[in-house]
């Protein structure tokens, strides 16, 4: 199939490797559990990186060719490089590559120098969530029932220390009474933003199927458009002619 979207999920992929628990879920990583059914789509063309692969992952010939970047990071943040950080940023901005942070991506350093956020919030136990669909005329909303019930999840709740969203698609309720923003999107220079929410090492979130649905659909929407080259390799003066 032609001009498939070319996409990288990038995993931090330690908890798999010294947490028994952990791997029992996940025995290939959080992020070959996603590749599983991303590649059910023909339209998809997918990747894995790691943070512990040469060039964390992410040397130039695979940041510059990937359309969608998917990150996934918990307790290594503050590994990554800054420099890589910097290189995925323009990516977005400059390149229009998507970028879709998962879970507890929202203290990672792409996202809070994309988005422009600290990323903080308040979190706890793992607790029964409902994800409520609020914008259900979205494209990453499309076949999402009214909520969806999600079992057990780790707790985030607000204040969600991130700008006002783009767009609001999903609040989530959880049983003690906490609510949170689980899915926003922004627009960053020629780049598009999804971050959600759920997705927690230690629960079963990327085997719901609407989770899966949400994930494939926030990737097509997240794809880079067809635009031109950026301006900055033109002459302002021909360029408002």
């Amino acid at each position: 199939m032609a001009n498939k979207i070319r996409v990288t999920i990038w995993h931090e992929y330690r908890h798999e490797k010294s947490e028994e628990a952990i791997r029992a879920i996940y025995p290939n990583g959080i992020h070959a559990a996603i590749k599983e059914f991303l590649d059910k789509h023909d339209d998809l063309e997918v990747r894995l990186a790691a943070l512990d692969d040469p060039d964390q992952g992410l040397p130039d010939d695979v940041l510059n060719n990937t359309d969608v970047l998917m990150w996934w990071g918990h307790m290594a943040h503050h590994e990554v490089n800054d420099a890589l950080v910097e290189k995925i940023k323009n990516r977005v901005y400059d390149g229009g590559m998507g970028f879709l942070p998962m879970h507890s991506a929202h203290m990672s350093k792409p996202f809070r120098a994309i988005v422009g956020t600290s990323g903080k919030l308040l979190w706890s136990d793992d607790q029964h969530e409902l994800i409520w669909n609020v914008l259900p005329a979205h494209p990453i909303t499309a076949g999402i029932p009214e909520y969806i019930d999600l079992g057990t999840e780790e707790m985030y709740g607000e204040p969600f220390m991130i700008p006002q969203p783009d767009e609001l698609l999903f609040i989530s309720w959880f049983e003690h009474g906490y609510v949170f923003r689980s899915g926003c999107t922004y627009y960053r220079g020629r780049g598009k933003v999804f971050y959600f929410q759920p997705g927690h090492e230690a629960c079963r979130s990327y085997y719901n199927e609407y989770v899966q649905k949400i994930l494939y659909n926030g990737i097509k929407w997240c794809a880079p458009n067809d635009f031109g080259a950026p301006m900055h390799n033109c002459d302002y003066r021909k360029a408002i002619l």
